[in-house]
């Protein structure tokens, strides 16, 4: 498990939190549920209004790969591929039937499976690759519901204000609970703008890095499968394999 993203959301909320003890203010005061319930309800529903029911799921889905998700070392990666060019290059293809009982990506078991039982060099790339396809449009869309949703929340937020300030414009007549009205009707726009920067766009970014992390695997995947089908050298195939991993890479 990845711990970036409940660290960074939970720093957000502790200073955000802080900060608003120290101006004097009280915290549990913005823990009014009509202005929360707006905003958040509101949000998701327009959001799901903008997509499928299958967007939808799928959003629910990606949302605890942002939280729980994690991604594997390319090092490992590199190191597996290595080891069955080198069994390929000395024993042939069929070689690697038994070793891929062992191996949990199952991507490069497709890919080598591909390769052992005989299919074109050229075929073989165009089927991994439309694989890589899909999934960038499936994790694109992902992140795009969480996107949406942090356009959404500020203008919902507005509306909440809004909504609250008619009822305050409605009892004038009562002073000594405009001042709590006036503050609960501006709690809308808080929860709103602080939803769309402190918890749908964050969820969005860290889907789309994900993305990026697991689509360049799958690259090199790949390349090294295809370097294991035409019988090449391991040293040069991991040399090969090492030049496309990315420092941003190699440090998460």
């Amino acid at each position: 498990m990845d711990p970036a993203t409940l660290l960074g959301l939970g720093l957000a909320f502790v200073f955000i939190i802080v900060a608003n003890i120290i101006e004097g203010g009280n915290p549990m005061h913005m823990l009014l549920l009509p202005p929360m319930l707006l905003v958040f309800g509101g949000t998701i529903g327009v959001t799901i209004a903008g997509g499928t029911m299958a967007d939808m799921k799928n959003a629910v889905k990606s949302a605890k790969r942002a939280f729980t998700g994690k991604t594997e070392a390319d090092a490992d990666i590199i190191e597996t591929i290595v080891d069955l060019a080198d069994t390929a290059r000395k024993e042939g293809l069929l070689a690697l039937e038994d070793k891929l009982r062992a191996i949990d990506d199952p991507f490069l078991v497709k890919g080598v499976t591909l390769a052992v039982d005989g299919t074109d060099h050229e075929e073989l790339r165009d089927i991994l690759e439309a694989e890589v396809h899909a999934k960038k449009k499936t994790d694109k869309q992902s992140a795009k519901f969480f996107t949406d949703a942090g356009g959404y929340a500020p203008t919902i937020g507005i509306v909440g204000t809004v909504m609250s300030l008619v009822h305050v414009l409605g009892n004038l007549s009562k002073p000594d609970e405009l001042g709590h009205m006036i503050a609960a009707a501006f709690l809308a726009t808080l929860w709103g703008v602080l939803s769309a920067n402190a918890l749908w766009l964050p969820i969005a970014a860290k889907l789309k890095r994900i993305s990026d992390l697991e689509v360049n695997r799958m690259e090199m995947v790949i390349e090294g499968v295809s370097a294991i089908q035409a019988g090449s050298n391991p040293r040069i195939v991991a040399q090969k394999l090492r030049s496309l991993v990315s420092d941003d890479a190699e440090a998460a």
